[in-house]
């Protein structure tokens, strides 16, 4: 007797914000009626806190403070127990998206080391000799928009052999100079981060010019941080040894679930950079880095 379980949300985005009532039915379908001893719904939300490879062992008190950050849960019953008859049933629920007590609503966020998830279970209880079954289902909490009108903030930009940092041999590395600006550093999450940028010359030929977005995922307590930097995407915006002096536009989106308003805590920190990367035809990488603020308006 197989039954075939579901969760359908109203809302086909799943976006959702605190103080929200999130609604939706429980889908089952089945050839014949099932007994079953009870249908129940539960609501979580969780901070998934992870230590790299490298901050394993370095501070003891990490494994304390890496344990899931609890932000919502909540049960209901949806269903007595009885007998779900044949073909398809619907079941409405509604579940108001309020915290624990002092607790706050990260914005739904995946990451490498810090992960925030908001996650529906469906569990229908069946008899000791059937396995029981359930449900998944992630829906996206995003945060209240900032009130406060956001400035943007726009950085002019000069690369040159002199400005390089953490390079050994200076005299070693070709002369080049690129210009450019970023329209703001301060960005607003669902709008395009932009600028241009142009090279004056380069001694050596270019092989390509890319944007890389990385994240800097912080996690620890007053023992001690590990901080961790890792790439979020990489795009290419010119290839080959490009015209001196064209401008070259800048535009990059912020992919959704992996981005999220800059966020810091007691217990973690979420921000992010973004990196021109200039690569030349003898596989030198000239890298300039910007740190970005990201916000929700």
């Amino acid at each position: 007797m197989s039954v075939n379980l579901d969760i359908r949300l109203k809302r086909a985005n799943k976006v959702y914000h605190e103080g929200e009532v999130v609604s939706g039915v429980i889908v089952m379908v089945c050839k014949e009626a099932v007994q079953h001893h009870g249908i129940f719904l539960s609501m979580e939300g969780l901070v998934n806190l992870q230590l790299s490879s490298k901050s394993v062992g370095v501070f003891e008190a990490f494994y304390n403070s890496v344990k899931p950050i609890q932000l919502i849960s909540s049960n209901i019953e949806v269903a007595k127990a009885g007998k779900v008859p044949p073909g398809k049933t619907e079941i409405p629920f509604e579940f108001p998206l309020n915290t624990k007590s002092n607790k706050v609503l990260y914005e739904t966020y995946h990451g490498v080391f810090v992960n925030i998830q908001y996650t529906l279970r469906c569990d229908l209880k069946r008899s000791l000799l059937t396995k029981d079954l359930s449900k998944n289902c992630e829906f996206i909490v995003h945060c209240q928009p900032q009130k406060a009108k956001v400035v943007p903030m726009p950085v002019n930009f000069s690369i040159t052999p002199d400005t390089m940092q953490n390079v050994r041999e200076r005299s070693s590395l070709p002369k080049f100079l690129v210009r450019g600006h970023l329209d703001a550093t301060n960005c607003v999450i669902t709008q395009p981060l932009t600028g241009e940028l142009q090279v004056e010359n380069s001694d050596v030929p270019i092989k390509s010019i890319e944007l890389q977005l990385v994240r800097v995922e912080t996690c620890g307590c007053a023992e001690g941080y590990a901080r961790d930097a890792t790439e979020i995407q990489n795009i290419q915006i010119a290839e080959g040894d490009v015209c001196r002096s064209l401008p070259i536009p800048i535009y990059m989106v912020f992919p959704r679930l992996f981005t999220c308003p800059t966020l810091e805590t007691t217990n973690f920190k979420v921000e992010f950079e973004v990196n021109i990367v200039i690569v030349l035809q003898d596989d030198h990488l000239i890298t300039e880095n910007f740190p970005l603020k990201l916000c929700r308006i």
